[in-house]
């Protein structure tokens, strides 16, 4: 619940004992100790949680995702980037399944703001697959023209093409 304060007090007591170290003349110490401080800050700025449901999404195990992002109790608590992530992941996540969740999730982590375009493109895609699959070709038109403004290293051109050939089907 208080997890950012917990952790920003313990950097600070690291902080105050590396300084310790230092006054002593301890000076490898003094910077193993920051070390290990700039770690707990890092954690502040970078929830381990969603850090793990990313590499399970890499591995291609979904229900392990899932549970590590069922575990993240009020994602409003979160930093602003953290919480358009732990959506897109939900959505990548509940693309599988459940659609209409998906794209619930995926339409809140856009209005938040995901930093990459690659993760904008990807989330503008499943868009614009579930608008196909309603067959709202004008929407799904539009999130593609998008899709390929935003997929700047052209790794998503394959799914481009498929969809483009689906969309002649409607």
């Amino acid at each position: 619940m208080y997890n950012k304060e917990i952790k920003a007090i313990l950097s600070l007591i690291i902080l105050s004992f590396s300084v310790y170290l230092f006054s002593n003349g301890e000076i490898g110490y003094g910077i193993l100790v920051l070390l290990v401080m700039g770690l707990v800050v890092l954690s502040i700025f970078k929830d381990e949680r969603i850090l793990r449901a990313f590499y399970y999404l890499r591995k291609n195990d979904m229900q392990k995702a899932e549970a590590v992002l069922q575990k993240i109790k009020h994602p409003e608590k979160l930093i602003k980037s953290q919480e358009a992530y732990f959506n897109y992941l939900n959505g990548l996540v509940l693309s599988q399944t459940q659609m209409n969740k998906a794209e619930k999730f995926f339409k809140r982590a856009l209005n938040i703001g995901l930093r990459s375009d690659t993760d904008r493109a990807v989330a503008k895609l499943n868009l614009a697959g579930l608008a196909m699959s309603r067959r709202r070709k004008r929407e799904a038109t539009a999130l593609l023209t998008e899709v390929k403004k935003l997929d700047k290293h052209n790794m998503l051109d394959d799914q481009l093409k498929m969809m483009k050939q689906q969309m002649k089907r409607i």
